[in-house]
């Protein structure tokens, strides 16, 4: 197995995560391949010492070249670590993703079981401060009825769909498809490699754990909100009649239930003559609200948080509704999926 790590201007991170990779118990042979991604800080220097600290394990540090005309920056530089790889199967992972021990090894195994072309887990992500613990657990929550990982790991369903942090391809597989130069283009590149290995016949199984951690902090309101937006209009395909929909499917199914169950308490609080039909308002509005609550509350306990925190399930909707709209704009305004200095071209939107 070959570990392929693009990382961009990630020399903070790094020690945080790089040597649990680098210290998997693994039968087989495991080397790690660090791309410096046109890195501005000390990546290359930190990732090379983070290896000559574990002399039994091979990592290599690739200087990325320029990005060719046509490719997304993230694909080109997965594809600068995956050229010359002759392993089996290939780990591309993230700079903030750590491992737990034994990890790769259960990814292989589940991988060569299952004959499968890729195996992908979300990685458990961060919930260390308060905007985290509001947001973060939703991102998976609205991620997974995007993508939701049953079908997404059905043979027969059309549902392609990867978590980027940590995804386990088989390399004989990935060729067959055509390789990364087949989404050369993709902004959202692990969705775009399931489908790719999809659409070839390849099984694919995407899902949920807690041996795979994102170190990543999102510290500010801010740092979610501008990963979410860098990504929403992209994952819409561009399209402003998607986006409309999306919001308004938001509002429909976040907003309405409370804001109904509001506005029939307020009238049987008040005593209006419509009793009936307020209090019918304030049941149907409570039920709902009451559902959409229960349906959050196994992701909280996924990440170790209170069950009381469902009911805010709406506010945070209301939120990333207003992410995705900002998402649109930054798109159309021509500072779409802005990411460490790199933004998706105008004429790409």
């Amino acid at each position: 197995m070959t570990a392929v790590v693009p990382a961009r201007n990630e020399a903070d991170i790094l020690p945080a995560c790089l040597p649990t990779l680098l210290s998997q118990d693994y039968q087989g042979q495991l080397s790690v391949i660090v791309v410096d991604d046109d890195s501005t800080d000390d990546t290359a220097k930190v990732a090379t010492e983070l290896g000559a600290a574990v002399p039994d394990r091979e990592l290599t540090v690739v200087t990325a070249r320029p990005t060719p005309p046509g490719w997304a920056g993230k694909v080109w530089a997965m594809a600068e670590g995956a050229r010359e790889v002759s392993a089996e199967y290939i780990l591309f992972t993230d700079a903030d993703i750590a491992y737990a021990p034994g990890t790769l090894a259960r990814l292989a195994s589940a991988a060569a079981d299952g004959e499968y072309a890729l195996v992908s887990q979300m990685a458990l992500l961060r919930t260390g401060n308060q905007p985290e613990k509001l947001l973060i657990p939703a991102f998976v929550y609205f991620f997974a009825q995007l993508y939701p990982f049953s079908r997404a790991s059905r043979p027969r369903s059309r549902t392609a769909a990867a978590a980027g942090g940590c995804m386990l391809v088989r390399s004989s597989a990935l060729t067959a498809a055509g390789g990364l130069a087949s989404i050369r283009d993709a902004r959202i590149d692990d969705v775009a490699l399931a489908g790719l290995l999809k659409r070839a016949g390849g099984r694919c199984w995407l899902g949920l754990t807690t041996d795979v951690v994102s170190m990543r902090p999102y510290d500010r309101l801010a740092d979610i909100w501008d990963m979410v937006a860098r990504s929403a209009y992209t994952q819409l395909r561009y399209s402003l009649a998607l986006t409309v929909g999306v919001v308004l499917g938001l509002t429909w199914l976040y907003l309405l239930p409370p804001a109904a169950a509001i506005a029939g308490l307020a009238l049987l609080a008040a005593g209006t003559a419509a009793g009936s039909a307020a209090a019918w308002l304030a049941a149907a509005g409570l039920a709902g609200w009451l559902l959409m609550a229960a349906s959050y509350v196994p992701m909280l306990r996924l990440y170790k948080l209170s069950p009381l925190r469902a009911p805010s399930l709406p506010l945070i909707a209301a939120l990333y509704a207003a992410m995705t709209l900002d998402s649109a704009r930054r798109h159309l305004r021509g500072r779409g999926g802005e990411w460490k200095g790199r933004v998706i071209p105008p004429d790409r939107a």
